[in-house]
């Protein structure tokens, strides 16, 4: 076991759509269902917070970055057994379109081959966000 807690790992995608675009789609709780199925394909809110009840580790906690100028789609995700797991993200002007960019980190414990499943998970959700947005364009 590899036990590299604060190591990173940073994801990226290009979308054809402009920043301020994809800030508007991502950063709406109720949009998750349709891009990050790592999270969950069903949300709700629930006395201030957003609740995943479907999600691959079952019912998860979503709480999001207060809405900004900045791109920073940061959230904290509270994990069944009480962990909370801070996620990184930032939509970055690429010309007219935009990169969006999220940092994976190592949970501690965490072996390689979970570190590496959590990242083709967050990947196929970017890769579903890209078709949503590209798609309805």
């Amino acid at each position: 076991m590899h036990d590299s807690s604060g190591e990173s790992r940073h994801l990226s995608i290009r979308i054809a759509r402009t920043p301020r675009d994809v800030y508007a789609y991502a950063s709406d709780p109720a949009n998750l269902p349709a891009w990050a199925h790592g999270l969950g394909r069903s949300v709700r809110r629930t006395g201030g917070r957003w609740i995943a009840d479907e999600s691959p580790l079952g019912r998860v906690g979503i709480d999001f970055a207060p809405p900004n100028d900045l791109g920073v789609l940061d959230h904290d995700v509270t994990l069944p057994s009480g962990e909370v797991v801070y996620n990184p993200v930032r939509v970055i002007a690429d010309g007219a379109a935009s990169e969006v960019l999220f940092t994976l980190r190592r949970r501690p414990g965490m072996d390689d081959a979970d570190f590496r499943r959590d990242g083709e998970a967050v990947a196929a959700d970017l890769a579903r966000l890209r078709e949503v947005l590209e798609s309805a364009s």
